[in-house]
């Protein structure tokens, strides 16, 4: 049987995963939360050309009432979303996305540190202490990813 842990994180963390959780623990006060809703969606992937894409979404997101969502209902969807797109580079177990597209134009042309623990099939990515970017609580961020099928 061959040790996961022995192969590079470059060629661990390639290909897709699927968010099988998320939670926050606020900071300095350390209470930990789910958040992005009881059943959070999202993929990330990562690809053997250095690019990177994750889309996030909550959970019960309600969609807008007609064909064309009236300014209510676009706010409401696009604070219940993260996606954006762009290169990534590795450092020992962190990840770093610079980020090139972003569903939050703020963040285009930023890096998005994260830290990576692997487990079985699942990954750990984890944010620095930072403001979150729905409501601005400092806070580490951990989203849990599993290969789809894993």
């Amino acid at each position: 049987m061959s040790d996961t842990n022995a192969v590079p994180i470059a060629q661990r963390i390639l290909g897709t995963w699927r968010l099988v959780g998320v939670s926050r623990e606020e900071v300095p006060s350390g209470v930990v939360t789910g958040f992005m809703g009881d059943a959070p969606q999202g993929y990330i992937h990562y690809g053997d050309d250095g690019r990177m894409m994750v889309v996030i979404t909550r959970s019960g997101r309600t969609p807008p009432q007609g064909a064309v969502a009236t300014p209510a209902e676009a706010e409401a969807l696009f604070r219940t979303m993260t996606s954006y797109t762009g290169t990534y580079t590795i450092d020992g177990n962190v990840l770093t996305h610079h980020v090139e597209l972003s569903w939050n134009e703020a963040w285009s042309g930023t890096k998005q540190v994260r830290t990576a623990a692997f487990e079985g099939n699942r990954v750990t990515l984890a944010t620095p202490v930072s403001p979150d970017p729905v409501d601005g609580k400092r806070s580490i961020r951990r989203m849990v990813w599993e290969r789809p099928g894993g």
